[in-house]
């Protein structure tokens, strides 16, 4: 029935007024995925729509992305269709008019309200970005270096990991493959990666929003300690080792262990015998968590001149022909969509079957508490990397963060007086 009224709705769009118009639309995104969009994606809009044009622009680096949007805001160059952060980031550009109001868009109803979340308001009243894919945090190993090693698998527990760790060690290889010199991916890949094991996923993350749990908390220190544990295994001048450099590292063999994002699955395709695991538990028979990440939207420009062909495109993105495309053909970004299809790549279906035995979650910086300053998500991407190098202890971390939340965010402040208030009271 769903294909027959998609079929229906690309039948009178066809007629539209859009046919023969030669509409030229641009595309904005952080992701540098140009040949899988121009290549794939675009020509199978194209089937349905061949007059309306797309060309997807990325930038030469995800760190300069923010910075070259800024301009292209400033300077109204910015695409017609702009991909979204989740929560925070995206929320902000829609308060100051950049994004257009998409709540009653046909097809929204394929993405359940959990999709939906990162791109509303607060109150839920109005969307502005349309769901596209959730990232999932893991390890990737090398199955041969851990067959040379003597390695055996599964890798369960922490235990498991380090044992690993010391005998690629002694193999003679680096054992894992990540820097601090980019500082996100030690946060992103790091902290964000095992800390969900360690404060309880969405319980966790819940209560730092409303301040029943603090970030200088047994969770979040147990965190660091074990990131302060990775630092004798990630090799000389880690420090000035890229987030590049260390894909680089694994994708030729030389590292067994690369801490992982889905998103990653692609650069390693036909390069490594490559396996996966999610972040180890403490014991054996402990429940498991890990980082399922809503991570990526697509937003229409309020400012273009072509908003009624972009709403198209973006309606078209809703259908289960992109929803399996964008899925199969950039493994390793899950459709937020409710459409069924057949998941291809082994590895990304590996990664998305933790979801029938593991508890899932989001990185907790995203919704909320990096709305002030000192900015949450850059703090933790400061002090994970302080404590990998071993310039800062995770005492100090913890204090660090919870410090400059509660400085601005009120659940946290509120959380400092009924401490006080509770110390207070038993010393009577």
């Amino acid at each position: 029935m769903k294909k027959l009224l998609n079929l229906l709705a690309f039948t009178v769009l066809a007629t539209s007024p859009f046919a023969n118009a030669n509409i030229t639309l641009v595309i904005d995104s952080w992701r540098s995925d140009d040949a899988v969009w121009n290549e794939k994606i675009i020509p199978a809009f194209n089937k349905h729509y061949p007059d309306i044009h797309i060309e997807y622009r990325s930038p030469s680096g995800t760190t300069q992305w923010e910075q070259e949007m800024e301009s292209r805001y400033k300077n109204k160059t910015a695409g017609d269709l702009i991909a979204c952060r989740p929560f925070d980031g995206s929320l902000a550009l829609f308060n100051r008019g950049i994004y257009k109001e998409i709540t009653d868009l046909d097809g929204m109803e394929n993405f359940p309200s959990f999709a939906q979340a990162p791109w509303q308001t607060d109150s839920g009243a109005q969307n502005y970005c349309l769901p596209m894919a959730s990232v999932i945090h893991g390890f990737f190993y090398n199955k041969d270096i851990f067959e040379k090693v003597g390695i055996a698998e599964p890798i369960i527990t922490n235990a498991d990991f380090y044992a690993a760790l010391e005998k690629v060690k002694r193999g003679g290889y680096l054992p894992l493959a990540i820097g601090t010199k980019d500082k996100w991916e030690a946060a992103t890949m790091g902290f964000q990666n095992i800390g969900p094991t360690y404060w309880k996923g969405e319980d966790g993350r819940d209560a730092l929003l409303n301040g029943a749990e603090r970030l200088d908390s047994a969770p979040y220190k147990e965190t660091f300690l074990q990131l302060a544990k990775w630092g004798e295994f990630m090799g000389e001048n880690f420090d000035q080792r890229s987030y590049g450099d260390a894909v680089d590292l694994f994708a030729s063999g030389n590292a067994a262990v690369y801490p992982a994002g889905s998103w990653d699955i692609m650069n390693f395709k036909g390069k490594v015998n490559m396996g996966v695991f999610p972040p180890p538990v403490q014991k054996e028979g402990d429940a498991c968590f890990f980082s399922d990440h809503t991570d990526i939207g697509m937003g229409i420009n309020a400012n273009s001149k072509n908003q009624k062909a972009a709403e198209l495109f973006l309606e078209w993105m809703t259908t289960s022909e992109f929803a399996e495309s964008m899925t199969n053909e950039l493994s390793g970004f899950f459709s937020l969509s409710n459409h069924f299809f057949n998941l291809r790549n082994p590895i990304a279906q590996e990664m998305m079957s933790w979801r029938d035995k593991c508890d899932s979650t989001i990185r907790n910086t995203a919704q909320m508490l990096s709305r002030g300053e000192p900015n949450l998500e850059i703090e933790m991407w400061n002090t994970s990397t302080s404590v990998m190098a071993g310039s800062m202890t995770p005492t100090q971390a913890i204090n660090q963060l919870q410090s400059g939340l509660e400085s601005w965010y009120q659940p946290q402040k509120d959380s400092v007086r009924l401490n006080t208030d509770t110390c207070s009271a038993l010393s009577l």
